[in-house]
C-alpha cells in the first residue's frame, strides 16, 4: 500500500470505527499481559542508576565504562525498534513478542551475575536487542485486540500509563531491592514480569501480521545504529572536553550516516522508515510530542534523583517514594485524557500536556534557590500529568494514522521516539548540567590532581572528596558543589522550558485542521 493510500484510509477507518466489534474480558486480560513488559522496560530505564554505586565498588569500571553500562541498552534499543516493528509485521507480532520476552529474561539473569564490567556491557547490549522485539509488538498488538476506537484509546491510555509509571517507579523499585540485595538483583526483576507473559500470551493475545510484508533492509538498520551511537557519543564528548577531534569526528560521522540513511529511505522500495508518513501532519506532530514528552521526563529524573539524594540527603527509597504521587498522577492523566479527547480535539490535549510539562520545569526555574523536597514533588507531579496526557493521545494518534497491517511499523516509530527521548533527555540535559557544574564549582586550594579532577567532575565526586578533607575545607567544597549543581539544574530547566514551548507551537501548527477552499460560484 502506498503512503497516499495509507493517508486516504484515515477517513474510511474513522467512518468504520463505530461499527467495529467491542473488546470483551479476554481482550482486557490480554492488555494486562501486554502491560507487564512495558512496565519492565520502562522501570529498567531508571532503576539501574540506583545500582551504579554498588556496581562501581564491585566491578571497578572506569568512568567511561560506567557510562556505557547505562547507555548501551537504550542505544541498541532505539536503533533497532523500527526494524523490529517491521519484522513483527512480517513474522507475526505475538511471535516476536514471545521471542523477545524469552531472550530478555534469559540475558537479564546472565547480566545479574556478570563478573566483569565488559561482560555486563555486552549483556546490556543483548538486552537492548531483545527489548527492541518487545516494545513495538506490545503497542501494535493493542490495535488487533481493540478495534473499537474508544476502547482502543482507553487501552493505549493504560499502556502509556504503564510507561510513565514504570519510569517513575524505577527509583522506588531500585531503592527497595538494593536495600536488601546486591546490584545483580535489579536485573532479576525481569523474570517475574516476563514469565506470566510467556505462559499466557498464546492463550489471550491473538497473532497478527501484515499479509503483504516488505523485506527488511539490513543496510538501513546498520545506518540507523551508525547515526545514533556517534551522535550520542559526540554530545557527551563535546560538552565534556570541548571541540576535540574525537568529538567533532563522531558528530560528523553521525550526521553523514544520518543523511545517507534518510536518502536511502527515500530511494528504496522497502524503506525501514517510511518518511512519507511524516507528510501526514497528525502523525508527525504526535511523534514529536512523544519524543519530547519522554525527553522531559527522563531528563527531569536524571537531575532530580541526584538533587534529592546528594543535595537534600534523602536515601534512595525515600527519594523514590517522594516521586510516587507523580507516577499515580501520570496514570490518572492518561486515563482522563482518553475521556477528554472524546469532546476535545486530540491536538489540544497534546498541546496542553506539553505545556504542563513546561510548567513543571518552570517551577524548578522559579524556585531553584529553594528546591525543597515539596517543590520537587510538586514539579514532578505537574510534569507527570503533562507527560501522561500527551503520551496517551500521541500514541493513539500514531496508531490511528496508519492501516492495521502497518501497525507494527508505526509502533516502531512511536517507540523509537520514546527511546530517543530517553537517550537524548539524559545525554543532552545531563551534559549541559555537567558542563554548568564544572564551570561553577569552586575547589579548595591544595587538592591533588586526582582529587581535584574527581571533585570538579560531579557532585557525587565532590562529596566523596569532601569526606577526606579537614572540616573547614570539606564544608566549603560541599556547599560550593551543591550550589554549582543546583545552578546547573536551573540552566537545564530553562532550556527544557524553551524546548517544550517550541514543541507545543510545532504540534499546534502541524495538527491544526486545514481549511479547504470553497469552489467559486459560476457566473
Amino acid at each position: 500500500m502506498s503512503t497516499t493510500d495509507t493517508i486516504r484510509t484515515l477517513s474510511d477507518s474513522t467512518a468504520a470505527a463505530s461499527a467495529a466489534p467491542r473488546a470483551g474480558r479476554r481482550e482486557w486480560f490480554g492488555l494486562v499481559l501486554l502491560m507487564l513488559p512495558v512496565l519492565l522496560i520502562s522501570v529498567d530505564n531508571t532503576v539501574l542508576s540506583f545500582a551504579l554505586p554498588a556496581i562501581s565498588l564491585d566491578l571497578r569500571p572506569s568512568s567511561t565504562t560506567l557510562l556505557w553500562i547505562v547507555d548501551v541498552y537504550p542505544l541498541v534499543l532505539a536503533g533497532l525498534l523500527v526494524a523490529m516493528g517491521t519484522l513483527g509485521d512480517r513474522v507475526g507480532r505475538r511471535r516476536l513478542l514471545l521471542i523477545g520476552a524469552t531472550g530478555f529474561g534469559v540475558v537479564s539473569v546472565l547480566a545479574a551475575f556478570a563478573p566483569t564490567a565488559e561482560l555486563l556491557i555486552a549483556a546490556r547490549a543483548v538486552m537492548g536487542f531483545f527489548g527492541a522485539m518487545i516494545m513495538p509488538s506490545t503497542l501494535s498488538l493493542l490495535r488487533s485486540l481493540f478495534r473499537d476506537a474508544r476502547q482502543r484509546t482507553l487501552a493505549i491510555a493504560v499502556w502509556a500509563g504503564a510507561f510513565a509509571a514504570g519510569s517513575s517507579l524505577g527509583p522506588i523499585v531500585g531503592g527497595v531491592v538494593l536495600q536488601h540485595f546486591n546490584w545483580g538483583a535489579v536485573f532479576l526483576i525481569a523474570v517475574p514480569f516476563l514469565l506470566p507473559l510467556v505462559v499466557f500470551a498464546p492463550l489471550l493475545v491473538p497473532e497478527s501480521k501484515d499479509p503483504a510484508p516488505l523485506k527488511i533492509d539490513l543496510a538501513s538498520v546498520a545506518l540507523s545504529l551508525l547515526t545514533l551511537t556517534p551522535l550520542v557519543f559526540a554530545i557527551k564528548t563535546l560538552t565534556h572536553d570541548g571541540a576535540t577531534v574525537l568529538g567533532l569526528g563522531a558528530l560528523v560521522l553521525g550526521l553523514v550516516a544520518g543523511a545517507v540513511f534518510l536518502r536511502r529511505q527515500l530511494r528504496i522500495g522497502n524503506p525501514l522508515l517510511d518518511l512519507a508518513l511524516f507528510r501526514h501532519a497528525p502523525f508527525a506532530g504526535s511523534v514529536l510530542a512523544n519524543f519530547l514528552s519522554v525527553f522531559s521526563l527522563v531528563g527531569f529524573l536524571f537531575f532530580v534523583s541526584q538533587h534529592l539524594q546528594l543535595v537534600l540527603g534523602l536515601d534512595p527509597l525515600d527519594a523514590g517514594l517522594l516521586l510516587l504521587p507523580g507516577a499515580v498522577l501520570s496514570v490518572a492523566a492518561g486515563l482522563g485524557a482518553a475521556y477528554v479527547v472524546r469532546r476535545v480535539p486530540p491536538r489540544l490535549v497534546i498541546v496542553a500536556g506539553i505545556l504542563l510539562s513546561a510548567g513543571g520545569f518552570a517551577l524548578i526555574v522559579l524556585l531553584r534557590e529553594n528546591l525543597t523536597a515539596g517543590v520537587v514533588a510538586l514539579a514532578f507531579g505537574i510534569l507527570s500529568v503533562g507527560v501522561g496526557a500527551a503520551e496517551t493521545i500521541s500514541n493513539d494518534t500514531i496508531l490511528s494514522s496508519v492501516p492495521a497491517d502497518k501497525a507494527g511499523a508505526a509502533a516502531g516509530v512511536s517507540e523509537t521516539a520514546y527511546e530517543l527521548g530517553a537517550v537524548l533527555g539524559t545525554a543532552v540535559l545531563g551534559a549541559i548540567l555537567a558542563a554548568s557544574y564544572r564551570a561553577a564549582v569552586v575547589l579548595p586550594d591544595g587538592l591533588g590532581a586526582g582529587a581535584a579532577g574527581q571533585a570538579g567532575e560531579t557532585l557525587g565526586g565532590a562529596l566523596g572528596v569532601a569526606g577526606s578533607l579537614p572540616a573547614g575545607q570539606a564544608e566549603a567544597l560541599t556547599e560550593s558543589a551543591r550550589a554549582a549543581f543546583d545552578s546547573g539544574v536551573g540552566v537545564t530547566s530553562i532550556i527544557a522550558v524553551a524546548l517544550m514551548l517550541v514543541a507545543a507551537a510545532a504540534v499546534q501548527l502541524s495538527m491544526r485542521p486545514r481549511r479547504t477552499s470553497r469552489p467559486r460560484p459560476v457566473s
